[in-house]
């Protein structure tokens, strides 16, 4: 998708916050913003009124679950509703005998699922089914016996029946299961490129991969979405990473369901890093019970630069000032309220509603907040991100949270802060700023009013057209 290599790029006529100048690159950088540029040998792009923005950033989302994604079935409570609805999607999915992934489960489908229950729906083909929370596969009987060797018997995270047995509900076995997996056929590889070509189309340039734990091949594979920009918080401080990779906090995944002690928390904190230096962390928080587990240990090691909360789902106010204090930046996802809020306003305690997906009275308290899509367990579309941190409906319309909406405007300068700095200060088109860019068929001020990513026209990745529509 990268665009021939030219001496640079002249974009004339380009909105810049309600201004029309002309933007020229070189290399990787911008080398000039000014009305009335002449060209000089590089590619001329004609910005006729568009938006010119630097290139959107999403800062958690899952690559490599969203390219599996793109060959899964739907099974989310928007798609099916109980078990026979269940049943005639599973068997009418596209016919073989091979692997049938589906996604995006909840137990307000059918209930609980087990090898049991799947046996019955679909007995004829191995089945796995991903929870929407992606913390939990269930697999059927064929499935479960093609996996075998990737079964830890040992571990909490494999459930088992009354005869101890494996139930097929296993808990985080993303890597496991892709170990065990890789080499069937070269889909994966083909999803991941388009992956690239998906978030590119909405003006996306760089991505943080939250993927816990990623293997050398998972990393590996992460070159296939160049020239995306990759920051990882799954890997190592020795594990080599490709070009386009970076390294950033760790990512520490704490379970809901079986939540460590302090002590072993403290000790998972103060051994990430190398030559005696703890690296920043990224901590996996939903429940109000991990933040403050995070919090305590953190006040008692000292907060580094970069340590962040991942989700934030419930942040009570009684921690703003220790979140604050200690720095931490949340990492959040609004597009779950409208997604999943109908289901949040049943189930999520009244007391914790109003601190659910919390965006503008954290702003308020002096917490840096930056907006992700957590793909793709949310929609990978940045400008549906924006469009719910502003109205903070769900699909029923019903508000969540109303006073924690913020401006588009807001919203948008999130996603332009840099990989390494999330809820930073923004990028800004300027001279000697990265040529990572996203051009729009509108102004910035018709974008603000109606965020689409039907709007962008081009991205610019490193000085090098990307992506035109």
């Amino acid at each position: 998708m990268t665009g021939p290599i030219a001496p640079g790029l002249l974009l004339t006529e380009v909105d810049l916050g309600g201004t029309l100048v002309d933007v020229r690159t070189r290399g990787p950088r911008i080398t000039e913003v000014a009305p009335g540029l002449r060209p000089a040998g590089e590619l001329v792009i004609a910005g006729r009124g568009g938006a010119l923005l630097p290139g959107l950033h999403d800062h958690h989302l899952h690559l490599h679950a969203l390219a599996a994604a793109r060959h899964s079935l739907e099974v989310g409570p928007d798609r099916v509703s109980g078990l026979p609805d269940l049943a005639r999607a599973l068997q009418t999915a596209p016919q073989g005998d091979g692997w049938l992934r589906a996604v995006g489960y909840h137990e307000s489908v059918a209930g609980e699922l087990d090898r049991h229950v799947l046996d019955r729906l679909l007995p004829s083909r191995p089945l796995r089914v991903q929870h929407r929370s992606g913390a939990l596969w269930m697999l059927n009987s064929k499935a479960l016996d093609l996996v075998a060797g990737a079964l830890d018997l040992g571990s909490p995270d494999t459930e088992r029946d009354a005869q101890g047995r494996p139930n097929g509900r296993l808990w985080r076995y993303d890597r496991r299961l892709r170990e065990h997996l890789a080499g069937v056929d070269d889909s994966h590889r083909v999803a991941l490129r388009e992956v690239r070509d998906q978030l590119l189309g909405s003006g996306i340039t760089g991505v943080t991969d939250a993927t816990p734990d990623l293997d050398e091949v998972g990393v590996r594979e992460l070159a296939l979405v160049a020239p995306l920009h990759v920051q990882t918080l799954g890997v190592g401080d020795t594990l080599g990473l490709p070009a386009n990779v970076s390294r950033g906090p760790r990512k520490l995944l704490l379970r809901d369901h079986d939540l460590p002690d302090y002590d072993t928390l403290r000790a998972l904190v103060d051994q990430v890093g190398a030559d005696g230096q703890r690296r920043a962390v990224a901590v996996h928080c939903v429940s109000r019970e991990s933040l403050i587990l995070t919090v305590a240990v953190l006040t008692d090691l000292g907060a580094r630069p970069g340590d962040r909360i991942e989700h934030g789902a419930i942040i009570p106010p009684e921690l703003d000032d220790d979140v604050r204090r200690l720095g931490l930046t949340v990492v959040t996802q609004p597009d779950f309220l409208r997604s999943r809020g109908d289901t949040y306003l049943t189930e999520v305690d009244v007391d914790d509603l109003p601190h659910l997906y919390r965006w503008a009275s954290l702003c308020r308290a002096g917490i840096r907040v930056a907006g992700s899509s957590d793909a793709p367990f949310g929609d990978p579309d940045p400008w549906q991100v924006i469009r719910s941190a502003r109205d903070r409906t769900t699909r029923s319309g019903a508000a969540i949270g109303a006073g924690e909406r913020i401006a588009s405007a807001l919203a948008l300068d999130t996603l332009l802060t840099p990989l390494e700095n999330p809820g930073g200060a923004p990028r800004r088109v300027a001279p000697g700023a990265p040529a990572g860019l996203c051009l729009l068929s509108v102004s910035y001020r018709e974008q603000l009013a109606a965020p689409c990513s039907e709007a962008v026209r081009m991205t610019v990745v490193d000085g090098r057209l990307a992506w035109s529509r």
